[in-house]
């Protein structure tokens, strides 16, 4: 399996989900992050934020919980601001597991999980289950300023 590239939609929908982690409360114990599910002809079909409904919710288990059972998941594509966790205290089912499960064949993001609160492996989890994994560098600064607070910036 070949490195896929982000493409200009992958571009945009990701920096959409970057703008909405600026909505999550601060934590000093979780990153903020955005997730974006979108179809694969352009349509939004659930958007989530870090905490949104919830102290301990993430990003994309708040987009896949908007999204339901929505039978376009299949075709979809999520992007996250930051890697889907493979690790996690506050839940039992971690990002990459809820992403697994939704049927959801494709995942962009921007920054990888530094080891802040844990050792995260969800590109490496998604990509071994066959998920298309597009992971997109060049934005991640624009995340981590977002996450400045944890980072002793």
């Amino acid at each position: 399996m070949g490195i896929e590239h982000p493409t200009e939609p992958d571009l945009h929908w990701l920096r959409q989900a970057i703008e909405l982690s600026r909505r999550c409360t601060p934590s000093t114990s979780a990153f903020s992050v955005g997730a974006m599910i979108v179809d694969v002809d352009g349509t939004l079909v659930a958007d989530g934020w870090s905490r949104r409904d919830d102290p301990h919710e993430h990003a994309e288990e708040a987009a896949l919980t908007r999204a339901g059972t929505d039978p376009r998941l299949a075709t979809a594509t999520i992007y996250s601001s930051l890697e889907p966790c493979s690790a996690r205290a506050s839940r039992s089912r971690t990002c990459a597991e809820l992403i697994l499960a939704s049927g959801l064949r494709r995942v962009v993001f921007a920054w990888r999980e530094p080891e802040i609160f844990v050792d995260c492996e969800g590109a490496e989890r998604l990509r071994d289950a066959g998920l298309t994994v597009v992971e997109v560098p060049s934005l991640a600064p624009l995340v981590r300023k977002v996450n400045a607070h944890l980072l002793g910036a």
